[in-house]
């Protein structure tokens, strides 16, 4: 049974993201092991050059690194991903390298019709950056919109249609990480690439 992290990716106290996600470790706990992840509490990144990287950072990169793959929910602020995200993800990069060929599933939900498709693609750009390096799913967004009237009392997602297209992607998601596995030849120099990475020696 695959084992994944499944990142809550903002820092507010109630969120229909972590809702998602709760949901998705219910409904498929006798497919996959989903440990939530929090990313609140952690310092705001300055690239710093000597000081280490913070404790939280450190055991939110070993549990990326033993996962099997990444589930990221993304709500959308200003047509992009919050900043408590990006900040997340820039400590992630930062002298540890996790996602390196991690495959990661992208899910997303908003309070309006769109269900977070803007910041879906953002936060794919960022993690196909050369500091993360992330393998991300192909055809694989899935938009909840509406998200306020989205779940029942006990947190079901209550539209069938969308439970069926949830089941889908998580199917997929499952295939792409045995794929996945099968893909990793240059592993090795794609984090020694990662790692040595530097905007000021290009």
């Amino acid at each position: 049974m695959n084992k994944f992290v499944a990142m809550v990716g903002t820092n507010a106290k109630v969120s229909t993201n972590r809702t998602l996600l709760q949901f998705m470790k219910q409904h498929f706990a006798d497919q996959a092991e989903i440990e939530l992840m929090e990313i609140t509490n952690l310092p705001l990144f300055n690239k710093p050059e000597n000081s280490p990287v913070p404790a939280p950072v450190l055991a939110m990169a070993k549990k990326i690194d033993a996962a099997d793959g990444v589930i990221i929910a993304t709500p959308e602020y200003d047509h992009a991903v919050p900043s408590s995200l990006m900040n997340a993800l820039e400590w992630l990069s930062h002298r540890v390298h996790p996602f390196v060929d991690k495959p990661v599933m992208i899910v997303g939900a908003s309070y309006g019709s769109l269900g977070s498709s803007r910041a879906q693609a953002h936060l794919r750009q960022i993690l196909d950056s050369p500091e993360l390096r992330a393998r991300i799913m192909p055809s694989s967004e899935y938009l909840l919109g509406h998200s306020l009237d989205a779940f029942d009392d006990q947190g079901n997602l209550k539209d069938a249609d969308k439970v069926a297209q949830l089941d889908g992607l998580f199917k997929d998601f499952q295939t792409f990480v045995t794929v996945s596995g099968h893909l990793n030849n240059a592993k090795d120099l794609n984090q020694k690439d990662t790692q040595n990475f530097d905007w000021n020696k290009l």
